[in-house]
Order: C-alpha cells, then structure tokens, then sequence
C-alpha cells in the first residue's frame, strides 16, 4: 500500500503491520504494559517508515489505549487530576512538535535517541535503578 504524508509518498506492508500491531496488543494486555516500544520498532524497521511519521503515529496508536486506561482509573478513584491536566497538553503540542523536529534531523540521530529511550525504560522495568 502507498501511503502519502506531507507530500512524500511510503510503500507499507500493510498485512505485517495488521498483524504485528495485533501481536503487540494482545501481549500487552496480557501483561499490562504499553504497546508503544514495540509499536516503534515495528513501524520503523518492519514497516520502513521514517522516525517523523512513526513519532506522531506512535502517540496516535496509543491514545485509545490511554484514554480507556484513564477512564478506568478515574472510575476506581485512583486519578490525579492536576497530573492529567498537565500531561495531556502535553502529549497533544509533542505530537505536533516532534514529527517537526525529527524530519530536520538526521534519521540515524533520532534512532539513536529512541533506542537511549528504550534502554532507559528497559532497565528502569527491571529494577536496575
């Protein structure tokens, strides 16, 4: 499938990408961690995206996910309310702002700095700090 961002046009393979963000859902479920590490990899070295595009589709694909999981937490009283109404802005002005910045540098930069981002996450999950 041909699919046009901001005038350049990405060939994707959109069975893999059905099938792989499939995978990363249902394993993420399984064990109550966020699909969007996963979605990265799959989007940038499976679907051959380019970190610009992968960045705001990443928020995009890990939205719904949010917003159910807030709604939830809202319901059992376990919500920070002034945490929200910080975050959420947030998440929305780095949706816009990141594709930005990562079209002006260097895809093997922005690599690099997603990769120092999983390995911090990585080691923080398994209780190295």
């Amino acid at each position: 499938m041909i699919v046009e961002f901001w005038g350049q046009e990405f060939k994707v393979n959109v069975i893999l990408g059905c099938i792989g963000g499939f995978l990363i859902a249902v394993v993420s479920s399984m064990f109550g961690f966020g699909g969007g590490p996963f979605m990265v990899p799959l989007m940038t070295v499976g679907l051959g995206l380019p970190m610009y595009v992968v960045v705001g589709s990443s928020l995009l694909a890990i939205f719904f996910n949010t917003m159910m999981g807030t709604a939830r937490h809202f319901q059992f009283g376990n919500f920070d309310l002034v945490f929200f109404l910080i975050m959420f802005p947030a998440a929305i002005l780095g949706g816009f702002i990141a594709p930005q910045i990562a079209k002006r540098v260097s895809p093997l930069t922005v690599k690099r700095i997603a990769v120092a981002g999983l390995l911090v996450l990585a080691l923080n999950l398994l209780g190295v700090y």
